[in-house]
């Protein structure tokens, strides 16, 4: 039991099982700490986004009125959001993308059997699309949109298995989003799902030869020669159409040297027909729907990020300090992740964030915090017959 323990403290000892020490030693984190080491540094961020504080200033306020507690908690003593800036400005991100790295690592394989569903593949699903958070030209220089404007990007590969991010990166606005194919690590049998604005014909010719699978909405200016109508093995489906296509321009023939699949879709909502083209021609054309459809998934992803985890104000706006805040951020989503598998707690991720952001100060176990009253009143029955059946 750990009825003694902060929750706050209960989530941050996850962190012992992270290579955190040995990243702090490698990027020399703790040059000129000044009292404020990494590993404080880390636990005022998380606490930041763990209790949805909305800057700095806030997080050093909630942390100073809570002075008494802080050691209990690990952080050792308050600091001021002035030295809280700094450190964001000094040390090095990397230091944070590589723990994000290691948690994703961690918590990937947890989900790994989850079901996605309206699809029935054991084929990996990964959903690729990007954020933007819109900033300041004047404090945020290196962040150039195009719009006479600022824009930080960030760029997501998301695991629809479980909704779990497996690849970041943080861009300006002007950054086109089909550059994010360029530095996927192509996973051999997996499907990758992505709109219109990643269409690149030679991005998605490396993934074809690598074994791998993409779903994408074609480019309205895209020209397709017809070369085979394919049974329809779902009558009564929205599919209206199925078909083996070449590329008709000589110039995207030399881009993407194959046949493609175009699936037709309806959507009964709307109306509209909407054209999918996929490299895989062993999925049902309705397989292919579904799954493309599941790319709301990361969708949903941003939207809650952005409304439960603080990446909607930015707490710094160098290079430096807008990554770091991101991949903090990213931590912390991981870290709900392992702890609903670590606990089995049939609340979602959303629901934990919300359950913590209002306890990390309560001494309460985290198993319990996390364990729906229909669980508890099981365990309580099952424990009540148990001792009953002991009398006799």
């Amino acid at each position: 039991m750990n009825s003694g323990k902060y929750i706050f403290s209960q989530i941050t000892v996850f962190l012992k099982l992270t290579p955190f020490n040995k990243l702090v030693k490698k990027y020399n984190g703790n040059y000129r700490a000044h009292g404020l080491t990494c590993y404080n540094q880390l636990l005022h961020l998380l606490f930041g986004q763990l209790s949805s504080c909305g800057s700095l200033r806030d997080i050093c306020l909630c942390l100073k009125a809570h002075e008494s507690s802080l050691f209990h908690m690990g952080f050792g003593r308050a600091v001021d959001h002035t030295a809280l800036s700094r450190a964001n400005e000094r040390i090095d991100f990397r230091i944070y993308e590589e723990l994000g790295q290691a948690l994703i690592d961690i918590v990937r394989p947890l989900y790994a059997s989850e079901k996605v569903d309206d699809v029935d593949t054991d084929l990996v699903l990964l959903a690729l699309d990007s954020t933007t958070i819109s900033v300041s030209m004047v404090l945020c220089e290196w962040a150039l949109g195009r719009y006479s404007r600022g824009d930080v990007k960030m760029h997501a590969l998301l695991d629809l298995r479980g909704s779990i991010p497996i690849q970041i990166y943080v861009s300006d606005g002007r950054w086109y989003d089909s550059n994010m194919l360029d530095k996927l690590n192509v996973e051999p049998l997996a499907i990758y799902v992505a709109d219109k604005a990643y269409v690149d014909l030679e991005a998605l010719w490396r993934i074809h030869i690598s074994n791998a699978f993409f779903i994408v909405r074609p480019k309205t200016n895209m020209k397709f020669l017809f070369k085979e109508v394919l049974v329809d093995s779902n009558p009564g489906s929205n599919i209206v159409g199925d078909f083996t296509v070449e590329l008709a321009k000589e110039k995207s023939r030399k881009q993407y040297h194959d046949d493609l699949r175009l699936v037709r879709a309806l959507d009964e909502e709307s109306g509209e027909i909407i054209d999918f083209i996929t490299n895989n021609f062993e999925l049902t054309a309705v397989e292919i729907a579904n799954i493309y459809r599941r790319r709301w998934d990361i969708e949903v992803f941003f939207r809650w990020i952005k409304q439960n985890i603080v990446i909607k104000k930015l707490w710094g706006y160098s290079q430096n300090a807008v990554k770091t805040h991101l991949w903090v951020a990213i931590c912390a989503y991981l870290l709900l992740a392992w702890i609903k598998k670590a606990y089995r707690s049939k609340y979602t991720i959303t629901e934990i964030a919300t359950l913590v952001s209002v306890s990390l100060f309560e001494k309460t176990d985290l198993h319990e915090l996390l364990t729906a009253p229909d669980e508890k009143s099981r365990h309580k029955d099952s424990n009540q017959n148990s001792n009953e059946l002991t009398l006799f």
